[in-house]
């Protein structure tokens, strides 16, 4: 039977991005600019702050974290932002974001006010290169890829839908799209961010559905679990056999409740299923 247990106690805002590297949790809250890297084990969480908001922060392999914020790509180093990539206009911001497996970051963009078409995904390239792939979207969003790296995976939130794009990892690329499901956002909730497992199955946090579900490669829902909490954002695979899930969760826009794990994050163990590791980036 699945257990579910609070792992950091915290009413963060909108936290989101949870990566497992480094025997640690890192994640972020959007829209407080912190960057948390949390020890599990004994229970302790380390904090960055930056001067704006951070989609995601993802760790480097020398160390540190490229974020996707609300300019476009910068650096921490040692606590330090430095802001390399600030291409983005004003009432545009990165949303989520997450390394391939060849080590490229893979970044979200959005209007702040979500108009439609106004999003696009990009990519910085591990010689620090960064290009636009798509564009038209909304709300890009979780991001993933198939255990051969074949299919990425992307969430447009406000489509409330979970789309599959044919991969090429040596290039880098993107082909033909497919919509993989599409979700009722009034009894589901809005899918939001995603981790893969290792037999391909796509689990997804369904904001204001108090919920993760369990998504198979052709559109299926085969598994949901409650949280207690409305607004779940984002899940990782962590620990030594990625063999636990972590959720992270919002409590922007919710009513002040000191009794209320809004904004906490949840570890889900005992799921009988294993994830994919996640890359860090290669730059």
């Amino acid at each position: 039977m699945t257990s579910m247990s609070v792992a950091v106690k915290v009413r963060s805002r909108v936290g989101e991005g949870p990566t497992w590297s480094g025997d640690a949790l890192h994640w972020v809250d959007i829209l407080a600019g912190r960057i948390h890297r949390s020890d599990l084990a004994s229970g302790t969480t380390s904090t960055i702050e930056v001067p704006t908001w951070v989609g995601a922060a993802v760790p480097m392999a020398g160390g540190g974290y490229v974020a996707a914020t609300r300019e476009g790509f910068a650096t921490v180093v040692d606590g330090h932002l430095d802001t390399f990539g600030a291409h983005l206009p004003d009432g545009i911001r990165m949303n989520d974001a997450k390394c391939d497996p060849a080590g490229r970051l893979w970044a979200g963009s959005c209007a702040e006010d979500f108009a439609r078409g106004a999003g696009a995904l990009e990519c910085l390239d591990v010689n620090w290169t960064h290009r636009t792939v798509l564009t038209g979207l909304t709300q890009p969003n979780g991001i993933g890829w198939s255990p051969d790296a074949t299919t990425m995976y992307l969430i447009d939130t406000q489509d409330g839908a979970l789309y599959a794009y044919e991969f090429d990892l040596e290039r880098g690329s993107v082909g033909e799209r497919r919509t993989v499901v599409t979700f009722d956002v009034e009894t589901d909730g809005y899918p939001d961010g995603l981790a893969v497992d290792a037999e391909g199955f796509v689990w997804i946090a369904m904001w204001s559905g108090s919920a993760v579900v369990r998504v198979s490669p052709d559109g299926v829902i085969v598994r949901r679990i409650a949280l207690p909490v409305s607004q779940p954002t984002s899940c990782a695979f962590i620990g030594p056999r990625l063999d636990a899930l972590c959720v992270t969760s919002a409590a922007e826009g919710l009513a002040p409740d000191d009794a209320s794990d809004d904004g906490s994050v949840f570890v889900l163990r005992d799921l009988d299923v294993v994830g994919l590791p996640v890359a860090t980036f290669g730059g």
